[in-house]
């Protein structure tokens, strides 16, 4: 559907329309409706008033005769004919009627007990010729003490709806052309609003643009706090995608280098016309140490990266299996593993990551330990909207590591003694591990131990 494929902008400007234009329109309803009710209530107080000045102004002779207030009427347009203001008085045996009325035919008062006011209207009367009139009525009612006796005396006030109606009518002109216009200018201000808004959104396009066509190696701009994990998380992937592809390209390279060495080795021996058995021996060991380079750049090659967003995985357990089976494999040396691991330390990463950190230095301390190794895993707290990290520290009771080999112990093919069996690719696959989850790995002496101790610190995560 087209509204998919709607920009934000767009999305969040109809959005707003809409709901302007509803909050005005219910605004507007609101305001006329007040008017309207505050306009008739205005007119109801207003006949109220003119009905009671009447009352005021009337009298009685000593006979019962009613005497007309035509004299000082509360209005001038009870004078003026057909002005649209009635005022019409009946009693016992006689009516009396405002000089507005001259032409018109208007109705009697409506039947109310003494004491009384009652509202009606707008109602229709219909003329002689045929004009039809609406008029709003107040009838009042009140007893009058007289000489002969007492006398029911009830006025009723007309008015006509054109009054009302062109009040009304003028407000509601002024009241939409001022909504009207306010829309207009919100919706002037909404725009501007929102473009300065989406403006980090559009600066963070730019730049992705710009890494896609190569002329910037990452995002650099400064970004709200809601879009940093966003740019971070970016950042994360073009940097693993690049890290991902250098690795490859190294080890496709270091395989090919290091392959160069044993086929020369066997290219002399054929050109020499070797015997068959010292050929048969050297073939042989070339071929295993060529096994060895394929095993060790495989691998790396497996190292070159990692799942940004895995789920957190418990340590402990993995931990204990591994344990295990090293406690099977070092079953003559009795070494002993202890844990002190935090509850709620995770590790949020890769299953095969964790294992070989494990695997690699529990096996380094079993290989070095007299009899004791202890795991220690730490979890870290976290700023919002990060995971935590973590920090995992193996030592052993062994012999331990001089401070001057440490960096010589990181390099890959580089034993810790010659004599004993190994690869010497095991620390520096931790350390490359490490270093792809942006995270610190430091060999030193345990203090409780007295052994080597190496720890790995993986920092926290988007």
């Amino acid at each position: 559907m087209a509204w998919r494929t709607l920009s934000l902008n767009s999305r969040q400007l109809l959005a707003a329309s809409l709901g302007l234009v509803a909050f005005l329109g219910l605004t507007g309803y609101a305001l006329d409706r007040a008017f309207q009710e505050t306009a008739l209530s205005n007119l109801q107080q207003r006949l109220d008033n003119y009905a009671r000045a009447y009352l005021r102004n009337s009298d009685f002779d000593a006979d019962g005769s009613f005497k007309s207030p035509d004299a000082s009427p509360p209005d001038p347009r009870f004078d003026r004919p057909g002005s649209g203001l009635y005022a019409v008085a009946v009693g016992n045996g006689f009516r009396w009627e405002s000089a507005s009325t001259l032409g018109r035919m208007i109705p009697a008062p409506a039947a109310i007990k003494p004491g009384e006011a009652m509202v009606e209207g707008p109602q229709e009367y219909k003329q002689a010729d045929g004009e039809v009139l609406k008029l709003y009525r107040l009838s009042q009612t009140t007893i009058w003490e007289t000489a002969s006796g007492e006398i029911q005396l009830t006025y009723a006030i007309y008015e006509d709806t054109s009054t009302l109606d062109q009040q009304i009518a003028v407000f509601r002109r002024a009241l939409w052309n001022y909504l009207g216009l306010a829309a207009v200018l919100l919706l002037l201000l909404q725009t501007l609003v929102l473009r300065w808004s989406l403006m980090p959104l559009r600066h963070l396009e730019k730049e992705l643009k710009l890494v896609q066509r190569g002329l910037s190696q990452r995002l650099t701009g400064q970004h709200p706090r809601e879009l940093e994990p966003i740019a971070d998380s970016l950042n994360a992937f073009i940097e693993s995608e690049r890290s991902g592809l250098d690795q490859s390209r190294n080890t496709l390279s270091d395989l090919a280098h290091s392959l160069k060495t044993p086929l020369a080795v066997l290219r002399t021996r054929l050109d020499a016309d070797a015997s068959h058995e010292i050929l048969r021996e050297e073939v042989r060991a070339q071929t295993q140490r060529m096994d060895e380079i394929v095993s060790y750049q495989l691998s790396r090659a497996a190292r070159s990266g990692h799942a940004l967003f895995s789920a957190p995985i418990e340590i402990e357990p993995r931990a204990l299996e591994i344990v295990q089976s090293l406690e099977k494999v070092y079953k003559n040396k009795g070494v002993i593993c202890e844990f002190e691991i935090d509850e709620e330390a995770r590790f949020y990463g890769e299953l095969g990551d964790l294992q070989e950190l494990l695997g690699n230095l529990l096996e380094n301390a079993f290989k070095w330990a007299n009899s004791k190794v202890l795991l220690t895993v730490k979890a870290e707290s976290a700023p919002t909207n990060r995971r935590p990290g973590v920090s995992i520290s193996v030592a052993d009771d062994g012999p331990g590591i001089a401070p001057a080999n440490v960096e010589r112990m990181l390099q890959r093919g580089v034993r810790g003694d010659e004599r004993v069996q190994g690869h010497g690719i095991g620390l520096a696959i931790v350390h490359d591990i490490v270093h792809s989850y942006r995270g610190e790995l430091t060999i030193g002496k345990s203090k409780e131990l007295e052994g080597a101790e190496i720890s790995i610190h993986i920092p926290p995560v988007f």
